[in-house]
């Protein structure tokens, strides 16, 4: 198969041409709900699943990102039967991470619940994890002197365990991610650069192959470019190929 390229097909076509063991990351939000018809299209996230569980090297990780429609008064739940179709399938729930998109993206005032500001992302290993580049940008709020860490014990009281260390100014980042988005393109479902940027960063190193079976606009395509990573990408509307191709060529060259 071509690196760094978008097949305009269904991603089951182009994954069915890839060999086992082929794709180190994949970052990916795939349509769900009431977007279930994507263009006019039908999308088989069963069978997707599977083909991506197939196609993942050993190690390899898949970021599902996804949330759920309210219908007739009630979340479907998609984004968790798709979580645990994926444990089923032999993935690892590895975490589940969640997209705070805030309140500039929130729904208006609604009469019986809380507006929905967030989407899981959910992170799927094959076997072992062979990939982690922690991001460490968290401002920790004590950032000078001494400290001992703490840990609770087993009857639910705090103890004190190792020794005094100096806290360094940034901490690990934890896995609720806040990013707004702003970004208003042609294309509905678009991400921010920066989310699909650390994903990218987190779970693969130079070199390896990003992959995203819903290619939509081509975040994933330039954020891997721009991170020295090879990309493949399938996106079923020929609209949308159009949007990477002006987007990736307006950018790159």
């Amino acid at each position: 198969m071509r690196y760094d390229t978008v097949y305009n097909e269904n991603c089951l076509d182009t994954m069915a041409r890839m060999e086992d063991d082929f794709i180190d990351l994949t970052v990916t939000s795939p349509p769900y709900d009431n977007l279930r018809t994507y263009k006019g299209f039908e999308f088989d996230w069963q069978k997707v699943i599977k083909e991506l569980y197939r196609t993942t090297k050993d190690g390899g990780v898949v970021v599902w990102i996804v949330g759920d429609a309210t219908i007739k008064a009630s979340e479907t739940g998609t984004s968790f039967k798709q979580a645990l179709f994926a444990i089923d399938c032999g993935f690892k729930l590895h975490d589940t991470m969640i997209w705070n998109k805030g309140g500039f993206t929130a729904v208006g005032a609604l009469k019986t619940r809380y507006a929905q500001v967030f989407e899981y992302m959910f992170v799927f290993v094959k076997g072992k994890l062979k990939t982690f580049n922690p991001l460490k940008d968290r401002l920790n709020k004590k950032q000078t002197g001494k400290f001992l860490k703490n840990k609770r014990l087993a009857d639910g009281s705090m103890g004190e365990v190792g020794k005094y260390g100096q806290r360094n100014k940034y901490g690990q980042r934890f896995n609720i991610w806040e990013l707004a988005n702003t970004d208003r393109s042609k294309h509905p479902a678009i991400f921010p650069e920066q989310l699909i940027n650390d994903h990218i960063i987190s779970w693969s190193n130079e070199g390896d192959l990003v992959y995203d079976p819903f290619m939509g606009s081509g975040t994933t395509a330039k954020m891997a470019k721009i991170n020295n990573r090879k990309w493949i990408g399938s996106e079923i509307s020929k609209e949308y190929c159009d949007i990477i191709h002006e987007r990736l060529v307006g950018f790159f060259f």
